[in-house]
C-alpha cells in the first residue's frame, strides 16, 4: 500500500524523497538555514524542481553553502559562479548570495544565531495549518510579511513574502503537508 503524499510532489522521485525526508521538517541549524535561505532565493521566479534538479551542483558551487567562505567571495569567485552551467547563473543572485551571507553573520552577532532570530517571529513553535489540498495554501502571511520587511530593512536580497513563505515551508517553520498525508503528523 502507497503511503499518500502531499499532491505537488507526486510521480517525481527527487521531489518525493525531498518531500519524504526533508521538507517541513523543522530546522534548528544555521547551517540548513542557510543553505535554504540560498535555494529559495535561486528558485524565485523558478520552479522548485529546477533548483532541486541543479542543489548539488549548488553546494560545489557555493563551498557547501560555507557562509563564512561565501560572505568573502570577490569578483574573481563571482564571474566563476556566472560561468558554471550547473547552477543558475543570474548575476543579481548571486551577488544576493554573497551580500545575504554577511547579513546572516550580522543577525548571528545580534540574536546568538539564524535560528533564534528566525524563530522569534513564531515563539519558538512551527504553525501548523490544516490544508487538505495543497493548493489550497497561501502564497504569503502575515509572518511572512514580517520576516520579509525585516530582512530587507536588514540588507537581504530576494526576500519576498513569497520567497520566504517557502522558506518557511522548507525548514518547517509551518507545517504546510496536507492533512492526510503521511508526513502531517510525523514532522
Amino acid at each position: 500500500m502507497n503511503k499518500y503524499r502531499c499532491g505537488w510532489c507526486e510521480g517525481d522521485e527527487l521531489y518525493e524523497a525531498y518531500h519524504d525526508l526533508e521538507w517541513g521538517v523543522p530546522v534548528r541549524d544555521d547551517a540548513t538555514f542557510f543553505e535554504f535561505l540560498v535555494l529559495e532565493t535561486f528558485q524565485a521566479g523558478l520552479s522548485w524542481i529546477t533548483i532541486l534538479k541543479k542543489r548539488e551542483n549548488f553546494r560545489v558551487a557555493f563551498d557547501h553553502f560555507d557562509y563564512k567562505k561565501i560572505a568573502r567571495y570577490g569578483q574573481p569567485k563571482i564571474d566563476t559562479l556566472l560561468q558554471d552551467a550547473g547552477i543558475v547563473r543570474n548575476k543579481l543572485k548571486v551577488n544576493a548570495a554573497v551580500s545575504n551571507a554577511k547579513e546572516f553573520m550580522k543577525i548571528q552577532e545580534e540574536f546568538g544565531s539564524f535560528s533564534t532570530y528566525i524563530w522569534g517571529f513564531l515563539d519558538g513553535v512551527p504553525v501548523k495549518n490544516k490544508l487538505t489540498n495543497y493548493k489550497d495554501g497561501p502564497a504569503t502571511t502575515t509572518v511572512s510579511d514580517a520576516i520579509s520587511k525585516d530582512l530587507k530593512k536588514r540588507g537581504f536580497k530576494f526576500v519576498g513574502s513569497t520567497v520566504v513563505y517557502a522558506f518557511m515551508q522548507a525548514t518547517g517553520l509551518i507545517n504546510d503537508h496536507e492533512t492526510r498525508c503521511f508526513r502531517y503528523h510525523e514532522v
